[in-house]
């Protein structure tokens, strides 16, 4: 098992970025290797809401399809992702947003496993780039959505 966490401040609002988290139909427009996504029974309670999401993922090396639930509450303006399928042993995320005087502290943790040793190691090795690169991503959308600061 595998354990990256990051935290970051960006100049955004706290609602504004759990907005963009948590629209993950979006994220093959922003995030180069997902390259399709799907997804089904959407729900609202209240400041919670859910929805199922298949992600196609293709790397060089890797083409895969995996499925989550994502979680998103905005009363505590937290996103939390928890696998359904896919070539994980175990996958779970969560986003939390909180003021900061630059805007806003993200805090982001991963947990995964995958069933293949061979993409479980190569993957661990990397894992603090990708983090990075995937985190680089979202700040991206957000200039764009938000215009650039800082």
């Amino acid at each position: 098992m595998h354990r990256h966490a990051v935290t970051r401040v960006l100049p955004y609002a706290p609602e504004q970025l759990f907005t963009l988290v948590g629209d993950v139909e979006a994220y093959p427009a922003f995030v180069p290797w997902i390259t399709a996504m799907r997804t089904w029974n959407a729900s609202e309670t209240g400041e919670v809401s859910s929805v199922d999401a298949e992600a196609q993922v293709g790397f060089s090396f890797l083409r895969e399809k995996f499925a989550t639930r994502v979680r998103r509450d905005r009363s505590d303006l937290t996103v939390v992702v928890s696998l359904l399928y896919g070539p994980f042993k175990r996958l779970s995320n969560q986003w939390r947003f909180s003021p900061h005087p630059d805007g806003t502290t993200i805090d982001f943790v991963i947990d995964f496993a995958f069933k293949s040793r061979m993409l479980d190691a190569l993957l661990a090795a990397n894992m603090d780039r990708a983090v990075d690169k995937l985190i680089a991503c979202f700040e991206a959308r957000a200039a764009q959505l938000y215009g650039a600061k800082g």
